[in-house]
């Protein structure tokens, strides 16, 4: 009786101090090209396991551990020091990289977290109809978002810049920076004739994005 109970005792604490993922990351991570793409794995009771990187299209191991089995530079773990992070890292991130990557455990039988990569290019996008008719005298509103983190966003009218000091007047602009990239909201009062025409949000080491004005007269 006394054998078994310690048996008892002792499988019970084998199956709590299993390997598990501790579910911290999204199954679906958007990056954007150039920019580096983390993916999340957390991994309690390792133990002396093993925690892996694969690559679910070749299949290639990517890392072990915090060693790294590929030529291919960009990829690393970030495993800082007494954590259960053991995440990927993909360093300038290019669309050849999408597709699903899997953290694994050499538990037997082994257990593994998939999650799928999808790397798009840096662009800009009109908010709203990407083509607006407003009043003569009233203000013309446009807003602009981009996916990455913009240092600059210019706005042209045609073939020129938006000059926010000409004598027209009455021109501003606001930036907001947020998590996942850049927005910038142009807007010009007492709208004129002259301001009918293509505006383009060009924002620097991304594809930009047009919206066509229509200034009309009359009720």
């Amino acid at each position: 009786f006394i054998m078994i109970s310690y048996f008892n005792q002792f499988t019970d604490i084998a199956d709590v101090a299993k390997p598990y993922f501790d579910d911290i990351s999204p199954r679906n991570i958007s990056g954007v090209v150039d920019e580096a793409a983390i993916l999340r794995c957390r991994v309690k009771n390792k133990g002396n396991r093993t925690v892996s990187w694969m690559r679910k299209r070749d299949l290639h191991i990517l890392t072990t551990n915090i060693y790294t089995y590929t030529g291919d530079q960009r990829f690393s773990v970030m495993h800082p020091p007494n954590t259960d992070d053991w995440d990927l890292k993909i360093d300038y991130a290019q669309p050849r990289d999408s597709g699903i990557y899997e953290c694994q455990v050499n538990t037997e039988p082994k257990i593994n977290l998939a999650i799928t990569l999808e790397i798009s290019a840096a662009r800009a996008k009109i908010l709203g109809s990407t083509e607006i008719h407003v009043k003569k005298d009233s203000t013309i509103a446009l807003a602009c978002a981009v996916n990455v983190h913009a240092s600059s966003v210019l706005w042209y009218h045609g073939s020129s810049i938006v000059d926010f000091d000409s004598l027209r007047g009455g021109i501003s602009l606001e930036t907001e920076k947020t998590d996942t990239g850049t927005t910038s909201r142009l807007m010009l009062t007492r709208a004129s004739l002259r301001d009918s025409g293509n505006y383009t949000c060009v924002p620097n080491a991304a594809v930009p994005a047009s919206v066509r004005v229509h200034v009309l007269t009359g009720k």
